[in-house]
């Protein structure tokens, strides 16, 4: 698939490992390489069969966190394609991404079983990024898959398409006259607003407006 950017591919059917880990450290080296002006495409596929957590220690989840969070901070576009059961590691890079595409064989799992669940931020982005709803509730506590067409209506993905490649095309289109910093930047107000109260929040919009300021001042003299 011609994704036109770098890309990232994320098995669900893996265990968090250090490997993993690193492959995303990777793949953040190599957006932010690009000085500003790339993109990163997360190719999401695969759930756990079940809620494996065997291996895993609260040391290396601490790492898998820390490497989504630095993913979800990149000064690049960051756009996440979804196919067929998405879950495990594999939702939780979705979640991470900036616009998300999903095909109609798209369903987003949280494995739960034996009393265990997947442990990771997924079930934190998911209550925070969609709709407070029946289905969000039956996903988190019972593991009910959410299809394609209810994660677009949940506003979890962006759009559903049998045309990757074109959904692709015109995702670059969107952000193309976007500098990945500028984005970051937006990104992280929009983050932060949710948890920030105005006064708190007030400063470091003040400073991103000084920084626009400073920026449109230095072209008009150049």
């Amino acid at each position: 698939m011609e994704t036109q950017g770098e890309t990232l591919r994320i098995d669900g059917r893996q265990l968090i490992s250090t490997e993993l880990v690193a492959q995303v450290g990777e793949a953040c080296d190599r957006a932010e390489a690009l000085g500003g002006q790339g993109r990163l495409v997360v190719l999401a596929s695969g759930a756990p069969a079940q809620a494996r957590t065997e291996g895993l220690t609260v040391a290396l989840v601490s790492r898998w966190e820390r490497a989504l969070r630095r993913l979800e901070r990149l000064p690049a576009t960051i756009v996440g394609v979804a196919d067929g059961e998405i879950g495990g590691p594999a939702l939780d890079a979705l979640l991470a991404t900036d616009y998300r595409i999903a095909t109609p064989a798209t369903r987003l799992v949280v494995p739960v079983s034996s009393g265990a669940t997947w442990p990771g931020m997924a079930l934190y982005r998911l209550a925070h990024q969609g709709s407070n709803t029946a289905a969000i509730r039956r996903a988190l506590l019972f593991g009910d898959p959410i299809g394609a067409r209810d994660a677009l209506a949940l506003q979890l993905i962006d759009e559903v398409s049998d045309d990757v490649a074109g959904a692709l095309a015109a995702v670059a289109e969107l952000t193309g006259a976007l500098s990945g910093r500028e984005l970051a930047i937006r990104r992280q107000l929009m983050i932060d607003a949710a948890t920030t109260s105005f006064e708190e929040a007030l400063g470091v919009h003040l400073a991103a407006c000084d920084r626009t300021l400073r920026l449109v001042s230095a072209e008009a003299v150049s």
